[in-house]
């Protein structure tokens, strides 16, 4: 696609590659939607530097049509403008056609969710650990996880006890979890009777291991708070053991506990309240998990789900 491109296209890839320093993989994609671009103006007789507003539109609407991802339309677009902007301080042209474009926005995926029986699974596995503390703590974590439906966040922030500096604590009497949400929002979830029984576990070992006067409910080896990192390890290693088909991250958790929850109860503001949404709208991604869900189980088990091709046609 060189071979398309004015001298002074090419000089500008020169001085990112010199000046700027972008790696050999960003190159050659600004190459190719450089080449792109040279493609589309020859195609419809356009002079570059004469390109206009209408045309760069055109030439989007183009790619998508292609089936080029919004990502990479987006990538497209970026190395179209970068090349205008230099030839308009280089005097080439007078405007820069590509300012104002944006590309159509990328769908947004949809969080990964255990299945039921892989959740409880997960759960339900008792740590390889050999050090009992750290498997009671881990279980612990786990049920609390899935069980609630917390942010890592809000759960590594959770104290031993309640007190005019703790961000969040539970209250084992009334089987409930005060947390502090995003924005500083408080709000109480229930705690089910396994995440009780398990945080009891958890309880009756945590003075072994944590640091005097430290107030974290959960601690780690050497008595401070339990960090993101050390959890996420700690819970990735409990999937691998507990034989768990895919990566598993603490907001993963979080996914299945909503989508099992509005699975059983499809009751959206509920499940709405219990994550400490400020939007209906970002808890109604499951409503999407949940009908996949359903789809699933229609196509497995409905004799009508699935065409079969008639004998003979």
């Amino acid at each position: 696609m060189d071979a398309t491109l004015p001298d002074d296209a090419q000089r500008w890839l020169d001085h990112l590659s010199v000046e700027r320093r972008l790696s050999a993989r960003t190159l050659t994609l600004y190459r190719d939607a450089l080449g792109r671009l040279a493609a589309s103006a020859a195609a419809d007789g356009v002079e570059l530097r004469a390109a206009q507003p209408h045309h760069v539109r055109r030439w989007m609407a183009q790619l998508r049509t292609s089936g080029l991802a919004p990502r990479s339309i987006a990538l497209v677009l970026s190395a179209w403008r970068g090349l205008y902007r230099w030839w308009g301080r280089e005097g080439l042209v007078p405007a820069n056609p590509v300012d104002g474009l944006r590309a159509p926005k990328a769908p947004k995926p949809l969080p990964k969710a255990l299945s039921v029986d892989h959740a409880v699974a997960l759960a339900e596995h008792e740590n390889e650990d050999g050090d009992a503390r750290l498997a009671a703590r881990d279980h612990a974590i786990v049920e609390l996880l899935y069980g609630c439906g917390l942010r890592i966040g809000e759960l590594l922030a959770l104290d031993l006890a309640p007190s005019a500096t703790a961000a969040g604590w539970i209250d084992v009497d009334d089987a409930s979890a005060h947390v502090l949400g995003k924005g500083r929002k408080r709000r109480s979830v229930p705690v089910g009777a396994k995440a009780l029984e398990a945080l009891a576990a958890w309880l009756a070992l945590r003075a072994q291991l944590a640091a005097a006067g430290e107030p974290a409910l959960f601690v780690s080896r050497r008595g401070e708070r339990l960090s993101q990192g050390a959890l996420r390890a700690r819970l990735k290693q409990i999937a691998l053991q507990a034989g768990l088909p895919t990566h598993v991250h603490p907001h993963m958790l979080r996914h299945s506990y909503a989508s099992h929850l509005l699975q059983s109860s499809g009751d959206l503001r509920a499940v709405q309240e219990l994550l400490g949404h400020a939007s209906i709208s970002t808890t109604q991604v499951y409503t999407q998990l949940d009908f996949q869900h359903l789809a699933r189980a229609y196509d497995a088990a409905h004799p009508r789900a699935k065409r079969k091709t008639p004998e003979g046609g």
